[in-house]
């Protein structure tokens, strides 16, 4: 089969699509025919950061068919179409097949496309952590998205307008119309406005991208608000983990998020998918022999919505 692969004297991109032995799935583990895959920041972060998977394939997020399943496997058979993240269980996915076990799969709804059920997995699932679990979103809360234009960001708008908030997203001028058509009640130009010294107080925040000082984020929480950090430059993620005991005085909280992939997360965006509670931006779709520059422009951190890799035909 043919895969995306890390080489280290590959230049500039370090990443070449070359063949590669087609994997054998386990007794515990699902073998997936991709149609699609998306790029995440778990992907070119991992590469950056010199996290390089065993078979030296990234691919966090897919989608595809069945094709083969272990002898102890029961939620799955040959044929069903399924979405699945690879980031648990040694990525993967820029290839044409590839091995997951049960528990990072979810059956794709039936009038999905492909690439939409690709654009789910790691993204829609960190969003729905955020909110839910470390931030535990409320209905009527005051929710606050930063990097609101990003994969991650432009699910959690789209969450937080399902759980029924008030949400202000932050981003940049070009992104400003973009937020709004993905159903912002109020959009902050952070290039125009420093949103962390503005009057209005948040229940929830939802940091995802950018470099901003701990106490700013502290400041526009209510009392018994909640911040949580997503992502961001490493610098603040690392102030985060170092000094969040400090904003987590006197009632405020900041909570890190280090997301998990689960079967029933996978199950609950794709159920808001199908219902249109959720609707992925695809900015671009490579074509998988331009895997690499894919790769590229999203470590890039300009994307917007999610960028796609088309692996398979669906008819093929």
């Amino acid at each position: 089969m043919k895969a995306l692969v890390f080489n280290k004297k590959q230049q500039p991109q370090k990443l070449q699509v070359k063949d590669v032995e087609r994997p054998l799935p386990g007794a515990n583990e699902v073998l997936v025919k991709i149609y699609s895959a998306s790029v995440n920041a778990a992907d070119y972060r991992s590469m950056k950061l010199g996290m390089i998977p065993k078979k030296k394939i990234f691919g966090s997020a897919i989608s595809g068919t069945v094709e083969a399943v272990g002898d102890t496997i029961s939620q799955f058979k040959p044929g069903d179409e399924v979405l699945g993240d690879l980031a648990d269980c040694g990525f993967g996915g820029f290839a044409e097949y590839a091995v997951a076990p049960e528990n990072a799969l979810a059956i794709k709804p039936p009038d999905t496309s492909f690439d939409d059920a690709a654009a789910l997995p790691v993204a829609a699932t960190t969003a729905l952590a955020a909110l839910r679990e470390k931030g535990q979103v409320q209905k009527g809360n005051k929710v606050l998205i930063v990097g609101s234009s990003g994969s991650v960001g432009i699910f959690a708008l789209q969450l937080a307008k399902y759980y029924d908030t008030q949400v202000t997203a932050v981003c940049s001028t070009n992104n400003v119309e973009y937020a709004q058509r993905a159903g912002a009640d109020h959009v902050i130009d952070y290039k125009k406005d420093d949103f962390t010294r503005n009057s209005a107080q948040f229940d929830l925040v939802v940091a995802i991208n950018g470099n901003y000082p701990l106490l700013g984020y502290r400041r526009i929480l209510n009392p018994g608000g909640i911040c949580v950090m997503v992502g961001g430059k490493l610098i603040q993620l690392f102030k985060s983990m170092l000094f969040g005991w400090l904003f987590s005085l006197k009632g405020k909280k900041m909570k890190i998020l280090s997301g998990k992939a689960n079967t029933k997360d996978l199950e609950v965006v794709a159920q808001l998918l199908a219902n249109g509670h959720l609707k992925p931006f695809i900015e671009q779709r490579f074509p998988f022999e331009a895997a690499a520059e894919a790769m590229n422009y999203v470590g890039q951190g300009h994307a917007r919505g999610k960028v796609i890799v088309s692996i398979h035909a669906p008819e093929e």
